[in-house]
């Protein structure tokens, strides 16, 4: 037997495998965080890529508006903005001409002991912050974009700045390929009409995590973001303690791609065969708070298990399901074809959820370890459940044979691996 420790919540489970099955563990190359994080910011702040540094591109005159992550990611926006703000210092720019926005999307608004959090005690001192609203009735139409049609209306504070500022963390995203960068807009400052125009698109089959080539999603986002005219950017990459491994300033698209080489040099794990059976960790505690936030883990998994094999789902889920459009489309929907029909008519978040779900389960058996009440994740959910992660691996070779070979995925959240055959691997 080999033993495999999987994240669970603030703890970690032991899932017993036996050696012959055991194909290995699939897991990110971690880096270690850069020595000074502060350093490191300013460190890209002055070395800005395919651009001016932020202190050449501002006035002293100039209204800046920057924005960041809400309260739903773990974006290090503290480290990043009080070096960016010494840049705009350093061009004569008044804090009281800077406006820090949190790009909450269709999320709720950041709660004031929130904001303080994220933004740190000497930034929520200094500088104005707002959330974006994304129904507000005095967005700013600045254009449509010409490749999918999307009307774009965006957060008039943002769109009348005369510097406009982006700030973000880079990861795999499970549609948009990946996050930062053009999201910064779309979704996070835009209209809730530009939204689910654009998330709509995820139905495409290009739109998947770690893929930007014909990947709607991420096009329709970044024909808004240049219709937004962003003048500049700061992404970092972090690793799994949530350090700043490396950060990345300058133009738009290529800092933003610079940053998304090292997320694929990190993350992204090629496979040289496919799993029967993949036991998956969400990555425990906060990425598996929820349902909703865990199946991205399981999400990432896919293309490590074979059609018609088993995924366990490893995640306490010690909030429940998370959404509740999520578990209205799961309750009400019931088909794939209906959730399509819906997803094109009348896109709300939380929808795709449900959508990527129940895609999963048309080629796979999905059991969950979890905290969640069986009625739940069985009724609701389509999954089958067991208390203990053992159990279910016993249930999984009762499902695909004594014979099955397993891969175990400790961080699902933060793992992305892709299959190559062996033959692919030698070309």
């Amino acid at each position: 037997m080999v033993d495999v420790w999987l994240p669970y919540g603030k703890t970690d489970v032991c899932v017993r495998v036996p050696a012959r099955n055991l194909l290995g563990t699939i897991e990110p190359k971690d880096r270690p965080g850069a020595p000074d994080q502060k350093a490191e910011v300013e460190r890209a702040l002055k070395e800005p890529i395919a651009s001016k540094r932020l202190s050449e591109i501002a006035k002293p005159e100039s209204k800046v508006a920057i924005v960041v992550d809400d309260a739903t990611r773990s974006t290090p926006s503290e480290r990043m903005l009080i070096p960016v703000l010494a840049e705009l210092n350093a061009a004569g720019v008044k804090d009281e001409n800077v406006t820090v926005i949190f790009g909450c999307g269709t999320h709720r608004a950041v709660k004031p002991e929130e904001a303080t959090q994220l933004l740190g005690a000497e930034v929520s001192n200094r500088i104005k912050a707002i959330n974006h609203n994304a129904t507000a009735q005095d967005l700013v139409y600045i254009g449509t974009t010409k490749t999918h049609g999307n009307k774009v209306h965006v957060n008039r504070i943002f769109a009348e700045a005369d510097v406009k500022v982006l700030l973000g963390d880079v990861q795999y995203h499970y549609y948009a390929g990946f996050g930062g960068g053009r999201k910064s807009v779309l979704p996070a400052i835009s209209g809730v009409e530009t939204i689910r125009h654009n998330h709509a698109l995820l139905l495409n089959a290009n739109s998947t995590a770690g893929n930007l080539e014909n990947n709607p999603v991420h096009i329709d986002m970044t024909e808004a973001a240049r219709l937004a005219k962003v003048d500049f950017i700061l992404n970092v990459v972090e690793n799994k303690k949530g350090e700043i491994v490396k950060a990345f300033a300058g133009e738009l698209e290529a800092a933003f791609l610079e940053a998304t080489k090292l997320v694929d040099e990190m993350y992204r794990v090629t496979v040289d065969r496919r799993a029967d059976i993949i036991v998956v960790s969400a990555g425990g505690y906060p990425w598996d708070l929820t349902l909703y936030q865990a199946l991205k883990g399981m999400d990432a998994s896919l293309d490590a298990v074979k059609r018609g094999g088993v995924i366990i789902l490893v995640a306490e889920c010690f909030e429940g399901h998370g959404n509740q459009v999520f578990y209205d489309w799961m309750s009400r929907l019931g088909e794939i074809k209906n959730m399509e029909r819906e997803l094109k008519r009348n896109f709300i978040i939380g929808g795709q959820r449900a959508y990527y779900l129940l895609k999963a389960l048309l080629n796979h058996q999905i059991i969950l370890v979890s905290s969640m009440p069986d009625f739940y994740a069985t009724s609701i959910f389509k999954l089958k459940t067991a208390r203990a992660v053992n159990d279910a691996l016993n249930d999984a070779f009762k499902i695909t044979g004594s014979a099955s070979r397993v891969w175990a995925m400790p961080q699902g959240s933060n793992t992305l691996p892709v299959y190559k055959a062996p033959e692919e691997n030698k070309a």
